[in-house]
């Protein structure tokens, strides 16, 4: 299939999802993907992240690039790979196409708008910011040196030359161009940057993947008010990997559990099928669950079977829990050290099931300058408060 042909079927793939608002359709069909793939791209194997180029395999590089999906584009923060070698855990790639738009949809830029990007990345999400607010309205910072390079030199090609790229760690935003009206994160955060409000105007909005250890996979679409907050509600499913600064390094089961630990069992009737990969119930449980990260093996031995692992993040000691899956029902549950993970994720269940079951869509965030609230339904009923030294300096 020629380019053209391409892009016609990624544009149908992404209005079928009813992610293409009529706004957006001029935008995005004149923005070529392709342009902002580098040559090397790199596909998962069994040992890590294989490089696929386009130049030996251009068939597949070509259609990955043209489907709905994400892209990997850089591993192991960019550090050169021996010849062969597979890179450990990607660490920039180009999004999924129509999970780009549900995030510019939610964000709604208009003409003239004054945009920060946290994130720049092969530059794509950029230009489709610029295609639709004029590129000198957008300014896009990127950690990595080298991909800011490509980036700028991609949007200058494109057309979009006078797009503001700058090398530099985006929890700080970029002062000397606010304040802005909106602003989009394409890393996932644990905690909202406060500098993103300070530099939003009142009214101006922030769109940004947020998650936990627990769970990675929430967008939130936050206001920000005349008193210097910024709150509003989450908006649909955005997994992305995290900012550098805010990254869960998991590492292997191994570094939490050892086999001389011994630890307390006992049986429960809660189905863990029910507990562990359902959006909203994880949701739920993350906001209730701190530092606490799950891993889910299925067993060989019959269907249905499964344990799922619970490690305790951070500093301090070891813990850990673990439920084996039964079929009569009467599923194992094992607990070591300080925390009993089970029990405080058993709790955050009940609790869930107790109020009702609500949807991730009815919970909310509000972000001040020294913590973030989650809260359901209303900012009057918080769920969870985080408090933090954030360091923020209006100066």
């Amino acid at each position: 299939m020629s380019p053209e042909a391409l892009r016609a079927r990624l544009t149908a793939e992404v209005q079928a999802a009813g992610a293409l608002p009529p706004r957006w359709r001029e935008t995005f069909e004149a923005v070529p993907r392709h342009l902002f793939i580098p040559d090397t791209v790199w596909v998962e194997a069994d040992r890590g992240w294989a490089p696929l180029s386009r130049q030996s395999r251009p068939q597949e590089w070509w259609d990955l690039v043209y489907r709905d999906g994400y892209v990997v584009t850089q591993v192991d923060d960019g550090r050169a790979a021996e010849p062969g070698a597979v890179g450990s855990y990607s660490t920039s790639s180009a999004s999924q196409p129509s999970l780009v738009m549900q995030m510019l949809r939610q964000l709604d830029p208009g003409p003239g708008d004054r945009v920060l990007e946290i994130g720049t990345g092969s530059g794509y999400n950029a230009a489709l910011l610029a295609g639709r607010v004029g590129a000198a309205n957008v300014t896009t910072v990127e950690i990595s040196e080298s991909l800011a390079q490509q980036a700028r030199i991609t949007l200058d090609e494109a057309g979009f030359g006078q797009t503001r790229v700058l090398v530099g760690d985006g929890t700080f935003g970029w002062r000397p161009a606010a304040p802005y009206d909106r602003v989009i994160s394409t890393a996932g955060v644990q905690r909202v940057p406060y500098d993103w409000v300070a530099q939003t105007r009142a009214g101006g909005v922030i769109v940004t993947p947020w998650g936990t250890g627990y769970h990675n996979d929430a967008l939130v679409k936050l206001t920000v008010g005349a008193d210097g907050t910024a709150s509003g509600g989450f908006a649909g499913s955005a997994p992305f990997m995290w900012m550098r600064d805010q990254r869960v390094i998991l590492g292997a089961l191994s570094d939490y559990v050892n086999e001389a630990d011994r630890p307390d069992q006992r049986q429960t009737r809660l189905d863990p099928q029910e507990m562990f990969g359902r959006g909203d119930v994880d949701f739920a449980i993350s906001t209730r669950v701190r530092d606490c990260s799950w891993h889910r093996f299925d067993a060989t031995g019959g269907p249905g079977e499964f344990t799922v692992w619970l490690v305790h993040l951070g500093p301090g000691e070891r813990s850990w829990a673990s439920i084996d899956r039964e079929p009569d029902g009467r599923h194992v549950v094992e607990q070591y050290g300080p925390r009993r993970l089970w029990d405080e994720v058993e709790a955050a269940y009940a609790w869930w099931v107790d109020i009702g079951r609500p949807a991730r869509e009815r919970f909310g965030l509000t972000v001040t300058p020294d913590r973030q609230t989650v809260w359901l339904d209303t900012s009057a009923a918080p769920v969870s408060t985080q408090s933090w030294d954030t360091g923020f300096s209006p100066a």
